[in-house]
Formats: C-alpha cells, structure tokens, sequence
C-alpha cells in the first residue's frame, strides 16, 4: 500500500504526537494551525519529539522522519494532495461543524477525515456533508506517539470501507486500530476509565482507601496484569475452564460489587460475548499462556524497579 499524504490539522499537542506517528512510519505531513507561528513552532517540537523517541529505540533515523513533517500556510496547502486528514480542533460542537465542513469542501473526494474528538460522536457535525461518508472518529489516547491504541468510530453513515481504509493506515503507522461497531458517547476507553476513575473517587471520599493506596492498587495491581492482556484474557487465566467458569465463579459476586444486573454473566448474554471468543483454551493451552504472561510480567516489575522515582 503506498503511503498517503497526511494532512494534520491542530498543531497542539496532539496533532503534533499524530504528526510523528506519521512521519515516523514514512508519511509526508503537513500540519497546519490557526494560531500564527504555531506551525512553525510546532516543526521544533516534532523534532525533538524525534529524537527523544529515538533515545529509546522507538524511532529509526528521526532526522529523516523529521524532514517528512512541513508547516502549511494555509488550510487549503495542507490538505492538497492529502489522503488521510487529522483533525484535532477544540472539543466544541460548533467548532467541530465548522472546520468538518472546510475540509469536506476542500478535500480531495477520496480522502479520509478522521476527528481527534474524545467525546463527540462523528454524526453530531457530519450529517450534512456532501461526503459524510469519509468522515470518521480515530480517538487516540495522550501521547499517540506512545500509546497506541486509536478507536475508529464511524457515523451511521460512514462508509465500511472508509473504515477498513483507515484501519490499514493506522496499523501500518504502528498504532493499534480497533472498530467501535455503532456509536456511543465517550466511546470505549473513556467509557472503561469513567466507571473506574468514579469508584475511585467513591471509595476514597467514603473513607475506605487514600488516593496514594488506590494509586497504588492500579500500578502495582490491576495496571500490571492489564498491560499485556485485555479484560476477558485476564478471566480466561483465572478460572480452570475459562471465561464460562470464571464468570459461574464470580458473576453473582461481581455483579453484587458493581450494580449490574447478574444476568450479563449467565445464559444469552453470556453466551453472545462467547460466541465472539471462539478459541477456548484447553488447560495445556491455560498453562502456557500463564508462562507467557508470568514472564512478561517478570519483565515488567524488573524494568519499573529499574527506573529511578518520579519526583
């Protein structure tokens, strides 16, 4: 696949992290900022960007990747010749409107214009393009160029195709593209991170745990073994037959925890998460994915013991 054009609008701290995961994986960039200077400035800031990701083996050649980023004057320059657009406005509704309207009217009738929006969905400022069929969500997380995952999430009408383009760009780029399949507010992640970071704040006003403890149940507890395994591959390792044993173990008691209705652990519910987690591990299958993960996560405290404290 030759590598689109990509034309990154906002030069704040996100566009720039999107600018260096493109440029990085050898696409030509243009990034363009309403503020004067602001592109300009923004060049430097890639640069270092570069380097510094460079340092760590995270960058091949980051004066090469750095050469690939150019400010634009306008957003007309940026977006000739672009196949792929990053926008990264405000987070305000009308603001969103107004710049998804400019870039569908100057755009290029193929390319693709992704939102950088963490909490708007793409039909509330899309509906009225003449191609609001090219107009998706690509959420990624702060940094980017760090953190890898991005949440593709199209409009009612965004194009399966359109979506399917986009996904290949962004893995190729070296990020992890996933598909939110109809659209939610706050999409996946900050959906996950809502529902923790609100009983955390509930057991700690409550009195049950200090901010620092709770802290430290997430970075030395639940953040370890989430850092190489999902939700549902965690339970899959804690229970001797798998997600189904697990949750006839601990579904009434979860369910109790978190005020959900228990019925989402038994019977149909169930059984459409595991309709789409068709590969059940048998108990030889169990034990060596626990040796997996047992020596990533060796790997892991023996890194974080090996950095010096924040101060």
């Amino acid at each position: 696949m030759t590598l689109p054009r990509v034309a990154v609008i906002g030069a704040g701290l996100i566009g720039r992290a999107w600018a260096i995961v493109f440029a990085r994986a050898g696409h030509e960039v243009a990034i363009y900022d309403t503020m004067p200077g602001a592109s300009a400035k923004a060049i430097e800031l890639i640069r270092a960007g570069l380097d510094d990701l460079a340092r760590h083996g995270l960058a091949h050649d980051p004066a090469a990747a750095a050469s690939r980023v150019r400010a634009a004057g306008s957003v007309a320059e940026a977006l000739d010749g672009a196949g792929l657009v990053q926008e990264n406005s405000p987070e305000r509704l009308e603001v969103k409107q107004a710049v998804f309207a400019e870039l569908d009217s100057l755009c290029e009738p193929d390319a693709i214009i992704a939102s950088s929006t963490s909490t708007i969905v793409a039909s509330r400022y899309t509906e009225k393009l003449q191609g609001r069929h090219r107009c998706l969500v690509a959420h990624p997380v702060n940094p980017p160029h760090l953190v890898p995952i991005v949440e593709l999430v199209g409009a009612p009408w965004t194009s399966p195709q359109v979506i399917a383009r986009a996904k290949t760009i962004y893995e190729q780029a070296g990020q992890v593209p996933i598909v939110v399949r109809k659209e939610v507010d706050g999409f996946i992640l900050n959906r996950l991170q809502a529902v923790l970071l609100s009983e955390a704040f509930r057991l700690v006003e409550d009195g049950y745990v200090s901010p620092q403890d709770l802290d430290k149940t997430i970075k030395d507890g639940l953040g370890l073994r989430w850092a190489f395994m999902g939700p549902f591959e965690t339970i899959e390792l804690n229970a001797p037959g798998g997600i189904p044993d697990y949750c006839e173990r601990y579904g009434p008691s979860l369910s109790r925890l978190s005020e959900a209705d228990p019925a989402i652990y038994a019977g149909e519910k169930l059984k459409a998460v595991l309709d789409q987690w068709p590969n059940a591990l048998s108990a030889t299958q169990v034990a060596s994915k626990m040796q997996w993960r047992d020596a990533r996560l060796a790997a892991l405290v023996a890194h974080k013991k090996s950095q010096p404290k924040a101060s």
